[in-house]
């Protein structure tokens, strides 16, 4: 998960729609009253294909896989009908560079198409199979875990670089280090963070790095981690060229590492226009050529549901993401589209920024009082809201993990929608009638929320009921994340999506 310190949540639903993820995809609302959260993930997919009904049953298998991390698998005659893939996607990357990320917008952009990891999950399950490490093993403690690297690898051949070498122990060691170690060269040049990688302990807990040979590593860990090999196949995990950062450190440009991308995946970065389009080629050296079958794939970067949905319709797109929950029936019912759905594990909830002050503002924050923010969860018609946003297909929340998990809850009840008690609370807390907040609506369709303004509206409307006056703020994605890490919200509409 993604830490926030500044941050208690309170969540209202979730839902098991098949809204959309590439082994099918559903969007979940869950409540999570924790103080960490990871922003964002890719449980998600590209579920809408344009095809004509001769090509559905080879589309529909070739597709559909090859965006979530390993290409496509698809005849030659489709191999030739399809040198050029559009994407729809939803938004613009913050970036190329994996770990400093975790959403599925940026995952989808690079860790699922630039780059490899040493483990991967299998197309359309969870079992974990070979990456660039052939194999693994594990000591009898369950500490030391033995990589053995695939071998021929070859890193991405570029105008900005050309690589000397082959894929080998040094790119691993540069790629865990650069994560781990504060103080190495390269991040004392280029100073990021890893959420990600950090927020799951992995700084901390992995001890030792070696490197046995050009083709062996070995990671030593302080404690048992019983899904170390499923983390080292999450996006974050992508294998970065140390010789391309070498040469980028030489030349005082370390941070082109997040613009100009180098990776070993089927897909070669060519371009990237903000709000507009990103341009990939096929990887021709790739190490599973069976599975690149297209020279070129475009991601078109389109914000509005309704125009991805058009561009679909027109064939300018032959994947798209995020279809509106109104949009379901109409598109499955379209004999030319084809829509797999698989149910998902995506949450979102309304997160409160607790401070005692908000960045930027001058005033006390009410949200930091915990009898406003039971008023604000009681003021919420949350059966509305599933109606409207998510269509129907959508289930209360009352735990902070799904009914499917063992840990979860069945003794724990949601708080009953009484506007009249949260009046009540407001009160004994000193809020004052016409109380002002700020509330973020995220700009983009995600698998956890697919209308955000409608939910901020519906909120913003439930609250005015009891005196508070929602005031709805929106920004890029990038610039929304940002913010929100930087303590500027108040309260906040976000999520995040299982991997492992």
């Amino acid at each position: 998960m993604n830490r926030v310190e500044n941050y208690t949540f309170a969540t209202f639903l979730y839902d098991r729609a098949t809204l959309c993820r590439f082994f099918g995809v559903t969007v979940l609302l869950w409540v999570w009253p924790l103080h960490k959260y990871r922003m964002d993930r890719l449980t998600r997919s590209f579920p809408l294909i344009k095809m004509t009904t001769t090509e559905a049953t080879m589309l529909k298998h070739a597709v559909i896989p090859f965006l979530v991390g390993a290409s496509l698998l698809a005849s030659a005659p489709f191999a030739h009908a399809a040198s050029n893939l559009v994407f729809c996607s939803e938004g613009s990357p913050a970036g190329f560079d994996p770990g400093q990320y975790t959403t599925g917008t940026d995952f989808d952009a690079a860790a699922e198409t630039i780059f490899n990891r040493l483990s991967q999950f299998e197309r359309g399950g969870t079992s974990v199979v070979p990456g660039l490490a052939t194999k693994w093993d594990i000591s009898d403690d369950g500490l030391m875990y033995t990589f053995h690297l695939r071998e021929g690898v070859k890193f991405h051949t570029t105008p900005y670089f050309k690589p000397t070498r082959e894929f080998n122990a040094d790119d691993v060691l540069f790629t865990f280090n650069r994560m781990i170690d504060k103080d190495m060269p390269y991040r004392k040049a280029y100073p990021t963070e890893f959420p990600y990688f950090t927020d799951m302990g992995m700084d901390t807990n992995i001890t030792k790095i070696e490197k046995v040979d050009d083709h062996t590593v070995k990671f030593t860990l302080g404690k048992v981690d019983a899904a170390f090999i499923q983390n080292m196949a999450m996006s974050f995990a992508s294998i970065q060229s140390a010789e391309y950062a070498a040469k980028l450190l030489k030349e005082g440009k370390p941070e082109l590492i997040n613009q100009q991308p180098i990776g070993t995946g089927p897909f070669v970065f060519k371009s990237y226009q903000k709000d507009s389009n990103i341009r990939y080629t096929g990887n021709k050296d790739y190490w599973k050529p069976e599975d690149v079958k297209v020279d070129n794939l475009i991601f078109a970067i389109t914000t509005d549901a309704s125009v991805r949905m058009q561009k679909l319709k027109k064939n300018e797109c032959q994947i798209t993401a995020y279809p509106r929950p109104a949009d379901l029936e109409p598109l499955k019912a379209d004999k030319n589209l084809k829509m797999p759905d698989q149910a998902g594990f995506n949450l979102g909830y309304i997160a409160y920024n607790v401070m005692p002050e908000i960045k930027g503002e001058d005033h006390p924050n009410p949200l930091a009082q915990l009898k406003v923010r039971q008023a604000l969860d009681m003021a919420v018609n949350k059966q509305q809201i599933i109606d409207s946003v998510y269509q129907g297909a959508g289930q209360l929340a009352v735990n902070a993990m799904p009914p499917t998990q063992w840990s979860y809850d069945t003794t724990i009840k949601d708080a009953k929608y009484d506007p009249e008690k949260a009046r009540e609370l407001l009160k004994e807390a000193g809020i004052k009638e016409g109380t002002e907040i700020t509330l973020w609506a995220m700009p983009v369709q995600r698998p956890y929320n697919p209308n955000a303004k409608l939910m901020a509206e519906m909120l913003q409307n439930d609250w005015k009921k009891i005196g508070i006056n929602a005031k709805i703020v929106s920004y890029e994605w990038g610039e929304y994340i940002k913010r929100a890490k930087n303590g500027e919200n108040g309260a906040m509409l976000i999520g995040w999506s299982g991997d492992n």
